[in-house]
């Protein structure tokens, strides 16, 4: 069995289902996919898609640092949104949290999230 830790951050809300918020195998880790939940109350922040995205980027970021990283070691970004047309406004969040040179990145539209989310954003890291 390849050696692998699991990644946890207090600072991110805890899985809603069997799996870790990240595994790290190696240099590289990757980062459960973090809808917009508040760690504290494990509920849905409110607002629009950019006030769930801003959440979702500090959850990510949360768990990257606890793993030894920032979101700026991220090699690939997938993104995934109820809305394309939210599209504009999750780039300008995600330009708040990454600096260039920026991650690979895939964005689709999904039919649902769980928990009703606007937004769910996984992350690989090369550390």
């Amino acid at each position: 069995m390849t050696n692998r830790a699991v990644i946890s951050s207090a600072d991110a809300p805890e899985a809603i289902g069997p799996y870790s918020q990240a595994v790290k195998v190696g240099n590289t880790v990757w980062l459960s996919g973090q809808i917009p939940l508040d760690p504290a109350s494990m509920t849905l922040v409110e607002g629009d898609t950019s006030a769930q995205a801003r959440q979702v980027f500090k959850n990510l970021s949360a768990v990257a640092e606890a793993a030894g990283g920032t979101l700026n070691d991220a090699v690939k970004v997938n993104i995934s949104l109820t809305n394309l047309e939210d599209f504009a406004a999750v780039n300008a969040v995600m330009a708040e949290f990454f600096a260039e040179p920026y991650p690979a990145r895939a964005c689709v539209q999904v039919a649902a999230l769980p928990k009703g989310a606007d937004v769910e954003v996984e992350v690989i890291m090369a550390l």
